[in-house]
């Protein structure tokens, strides 16, 4: 008898509402792949593209979720003991393959990181692909150095909040950008050296605080900004383009020598498990145990609350990492 599952299903593009809490068969691992009991799975933007049909990747029907954290039960080839706490994040997760919104996940052994703690699986749940994303975003993508200046424009998202989070431990003076100036305080707790109101150009005001323009800037609102961004940053600082809340890619009609300023440099970062070091989420895992680091959770949903964690996500209705308990 094929034993079952419960699981948060998208049979099509639509509403909050289209996710079905359904049984199915438990998932089966075969040699390279691991099967996670799923304790507790963070929500991301690139979901809520996913389930309004945004993305051109994937298949429907799916069960979405681009990350989990668990504990391993089954690794046919090997890789990893049963028991082990386990992060699983990207590689196709819940686009071309079943991902995360479930009790039991099967994932490729290479989207998988170990870690060993004591943390409630809320706070794990929260950490991986924010973690995975802010960390990226500011070692390969800017290059960030103690000393040096960031903007994080996007400030309250989970990412923008973890960025500062992550800068400040690297002795990096942040500035950061929100809509809402009640959430002004929410960036000070995370980090925020300097808090700028952003109502669609900042470049000024970042270069009252900085005249020659910040050292690197992380873009996490979209290609909407990018333009005034660039403005605010130095002479051979660097933007990472890395994520989109505003639902904008593409730049039209884009013309480099007018869009780019004189030697600003412009990249993106879109990272893989491989791309989060085990060691990198441990010592962070750790940071939060000893209390230097606090993870900045919006909400903690239970598993039949989905629907509500999809459309709060959808209303930007609070700042901070959505995350499901199984």
């Amino acid at each position: 008898m094929t034993e079952t599952m419960r699981a948060i299903v998208l049979d099509g593009p639509g509403a909050p509402d289209a996710l079905k809490i359904r049984e199915v068969p438990r998932p089966v691992p075969e040699p390279g792949w691991v099967l996670i009991q799923v304790k507790a799975f963070g929500l991301n933007r690139s979901e809520f593209h996913f389930r309004t049909g945004m993305g051109s990747f994937g298949s429907f029907p799916r069960i979405p979720g681009i990350e989990a954290t668990g504990v391993v039960l089954e690794a046919p080839g090997g890789e990893f003991a049963p028991g082990t706490q386990v992060a699983a994040l990207m590689g196709g997760m819940g686009r071309t393959f079943d991902g995360g919104y479930a009790e039991y996940v099967v994932v490729p052994a290479s989207s998988v990181i170990p870690f060993k703690s004591e943390l409630d699986w809320a706070t794990l749940g929260a950490v991986p692909e924010m973690l995975q994303t802010a960390n990226g975003s500011l070692t390969v993508g800017v290059d960030a150095q103690p000393g040096s200046s960031l903007l994080i424009r996007g400030g309250t998202s989970s990412i923008g909040l973890a960025l500062a989070v992550l800068a400040k431990r690297k002795g990096i003076t942040v500035v950061s950008t929100t809509r809402n100036p009640a959430k002004t305080q929410t960036l000070f707790d995370a980090g925020a050296d300097h808090v700028v109101i952003d109502a669609g150009s900042i470049a000024e005001e970042v270069r009252r605080i900085f005249s020659e323009g910040v050292g690197g800037a992380v873009e996490l609102v979209g290609t909407n900004t990018l333009a005034d961004t660039l403005k605010a940053t130095a002479v051979h600082g660097t933007v990472c383009f890395t994520g989109m809340l505003s639902d904008q890619w593409t730049v039209k009609d884009f013309y480099p020598m007018d869009f780019i300023p004189n030697g600003v440099r412009l990249t993106a970062y879109s990272g893989e498990a491989n791309d989060l070091p085990a060691e990198v989420l441990q010592e962070f895992l750790d940071a939060i145990a000893d209390g230097q680091v606090s993870v900045p959770i919006a909400k903690v949903y239970a598993f039949d609350e989905i629907v509500q964690a999809h459309q709060d996500m959808e209303d930007g209705a609070v700042a901070g990492k959505l995350v499901v308990v199984v």
